[in-house]
């Protein structure tokens, strides 16, 4: 399995962490890793995601599962499952906060030639967990 993880403890409630989480406003901009999100944040709708790592290319996701303040996943890659690319972001409560984590999973026949080719977006998910806990730990 070809995989990217973060996980954080961040000292605010999953309610704070998800108001963020699903405002493509609040994502876009730089400090999360994202330039730009067009598209409502809700079950089944589409959106389209250009990243720092390459802003010139938008990604087309769609929202494939979300359960408020716990689990929300996006969904994109090529036709046919050939290569897909799926996002998970969990929130769990924890002591004074939430325990936050954001795993991107790599799948389908292609992933072995495309891999190769990916730059390495640890630094990315790094960015974007403590974008996240800072934006969450200022509104609480």
């Amino acid at each position: 399995m070809h995989e990217f993880l973060v996980e954080r403890r961040i000292e605010a409630p999953p309610e704070t962490l998800w108001r963020i989480l699903v405002d493509p406003a609040a994502l876009s901009g730089g400090a999360f890793g994202i330039v730009r999100v067009e598209g409502q944040i809700a079950l089944g709708e589409r959106l389209r995601l250009w990243s720092s790592a390459a802003p010139n290319r938008a990604f087309p996701l769609k929202v494939t599962q979300l359960q408020p303040n716990r689990l929300m996943v996006w969904a994109g890659g090529m036709p046919f499952g050939l290569f897909t690319g799926t996002r998970t972001f969990r929130l769990a409560p924890a002591a004074s906060g939430t325990q936050f984590s954001m795993r991107e999973v790599y799948t389908g026949a292609m992933v072995g030639l495309i891999w190769p080719s990916m730059p390495d977006l640890g630094p990315s998910f790094q960015q974007f967990a403590d974008a996240l806990a800072a934006a969450a730990e200022a509104r609480s």
